[in-house]
């Protein structure tokens, strides 16, 4: 499996068009490396830009892109609301796929030197990357932002890790931060008013590092210091979290703009809650929030069932609809569109391709399976009935957790759902796996036989290839059959007016079983490994018994329910 790592560089360029095309065109210019996002702020005169590949593809790309940034971006003339340094602010690469921390932080500082000693920008290593302990916050290295470079630069406190320290030198592109660093989600939560102060006590009150202690607690009293003079500060409610308040003449409203560093500690939900809660208590109200770039799948999904969980709601429902939930409820779209197909990171790296089974209509599989091709076949089929029949079990449990009169039920009905859908998303799974199952077959028929070892390693494929293609159906027997626990159930306690399709799910996962034992069967045929084909047929065939019998009753209970 290839190593991947994202980059986020932020470029201090949010309203110029051609420079921010430009930019990108000088990303896309590598070649495997994947632009998935590009963000631009015309309040803040910033972009983030978001990009993926093999670590040195992408540090070539961010070289470039840095380059091209420090000719073409003036801080000298550079205005806007968030804090920045140099033409390029940041450049963070974050491990994805394959990859250690230790590894990308590698890669920072192979990235960090070559645009030190090549380009003549000073470069501060950050979080991960730092060498020097303050340096791991970032807003500690930015402070004075751009216009305290002149400055920090005389002071051997402020050397960078790599570059000059001559300010004529880069007095038109500044300075530039690069990092190795997990996940950061950078958000705005909107506020309604304007006051630039409101909108600050609300981001001390949530943000880790709190607000100055002053005396009787007033805002404009005295600061408070300790027996060293050191000065004292409260903290905040939530862990990981750098915040502050600023005003958008764009959006003409305040918002808390927020760095969550740790979502473990402060899951993008929680920040939600909090933020919203503390805004109630000075009299204000939160009327939405703004994602900035991309954000992983699973920070959404957490939001979702949370929010289905706070308003007793089954959490047994297709992703997306999960992830409509926490679009809806966070109020994403207040000030631009939300396209979760756009914004999430999985679905742009791992973006599946329209030739998949599983991304076909229910008309075009159907005309699929029906020409010559032997594939799909009859696994596939089996694979996608199994799916069929959790599926009903599913919509059983969720309209059961929703009837009427049946509050106090919710919860067990959601468990139910959510194992069902766990089941029909990997019995989804095995649509294609089978079909791609019995293509790798052919294709190690096909390989030549020119030499011992190439007969010797086809023999091998041809064995590796069957077993995977007796595996697969067999998984389908055993996901099918765990099905019935949930059709039985519903069966029993589910909501009447749907026991027929309890019924249906019950002969959805029958046939599953007993197609996909044919396909366990028909391809043990030629498998010359004796005792891997005794073992299986012997386990099928048990869950085939057992199937018979789970069925039976199951359909004893709906007709005579019925």
């Amino acid at each position: 499996m290839k190593q991947i790592i994202e980059c986020v560089p932020n470029f201090s360029e949010g309203r110029n068009d051609k420079v921010i095309q430009k930019l990108a065109n000088e990303i896309k210019s590598i070649k495997g490396v994947s632009l998935l996002n590009v963000d631009p702020g015309r309040a803040t005169n910033r972009s983030v830009f978001t990009f993926v590949g093999e670590p040195q593809k992408v540090i070539d790309a961010a070289f470039l892109a840095i380059k091209l940034a420090s000719e073409i971006i003036d801080m000298r003339n550079h205005k806007g609301e968030h804090p920045r340094m140099g033409s390029t602010d940041v450049c963070p690469l974050v491990p994805i796929q394959n990859i250690t921390m230790k590894e990308v932080i590698y890669y920072s500082n192979k990235l960090a030197k070559k645009v030190g000693n090549e380009l003549n920008i000073p470069v501060y290593l950050y979080e991960n990357s730092a060498k020097i302990d303050k340096r791991s916050n970032l807003a500690y290295v930015r402070s004075g932002e751009y216009e305290a470079l002149k400055s920090k630069l005389l002071n051997d406190e402020w050397k960078p890790d790599y570059g000059p320290t001559d300010f004529k030198l880069i007095e038109r592109y500044g300075a530039t931060a690069i990092c190795a660093r997990d996940f950061l989600i950078a958000y705005n939560i909107n506020l309604n008013t304007t006051s630039t102060r409101r909108a600050n006590a609300v981001a001390f009150d949530i943000r880790e590092k709190g607000r100055l202690k002053r005396k009787n607690n007033l805002l404009t009293g005295e600061i408070l210091k300790d027996e060293n003079g050191n000065k004292i500060w409260t903290s905040g409610t939530l862990k990981g979290v750098k915040a502050i308040g600023w005003y958008i003449k764009e959006y003409g409203i305040c918002q808390v703009t927020m760095n969550i560093t740790d979502l473990k500690l402060t899951p993008l939900h929680k920040a939600f809650d909090e933020t919203e809660k503390k805004a109630m208590k000075r009299g204000l109200r939160v009327t939405g929030s703004e994602l900035i770039g991309l954000v992983p799948k699973k920070v959404l999904i957490d939001a979702g069932l949370y929010f289905l969980k706070k308003q007793q709601r089954s959490t047994g429902i297709p992703e997306k609809e999960i992830i409509k939930i926490a679009i809806k409820t966070l109020g994403l779209n207040e000030i631009s569109e939300f396209d979760p197909d756009k914004r999430i990171i999985e679905y742009l790296i791992n973006n599946e391709s329209k030739n998949k089974l599983i991304n076909l209509s229910l008309k075009d599989f159907t005309n699929e399976t029906s020409t010559d091709s032997p594939a799909p076949g009859g696994g596939s089929v089996s694979a996608y009935i199994g799916a069929l029949g959790a599926s009903l079990a599913t919509m059983v449990a969720n309209l059961s957790a929703h009837k009427r009169g049946w509050d106090e039920k919710w919860e067990e009905f959601s468990i139910y759902a959510t194992r069902g859908e766990e089941l029909k998303n990997k019995l989804i799974n095995l649509v294609d796996r089978d079909t791609e199952s019995f293509n790798n077959i052919l294709s190690s028929y096909k390989l030549p036989e020119n030499s011992d070892d190439e007969i010797k390693y086809k023999q091998g494929l041809i064995i590796q290839n069957t077993k995977n293609a007796i595996l697969i159906p067999f998984e389908i027997m055993e996901l099918s059959y765990e099905s019935f626990d949930i059709i039985k159930k519903m069966a029993m306690i589910g909501n009447p007016n749907s026991i027929s399709d309890a019924g249906v799910a019950a002969l959805c996962a029958r046939s599953a079983v007993i197609g996909a034992y044919l396909n366990v069967k028909i391809n043990c045929y030629d498998l010359k490994d004796i005792n891997f084909k005794v073992n299986i047929l012997k386990k099928s065939a048990e869950i085939v018994q057992k199937t018979i019998k789970k069925e039976k009753k199951i359909l004893d209970i709906v007709n005579k329910l019925i």
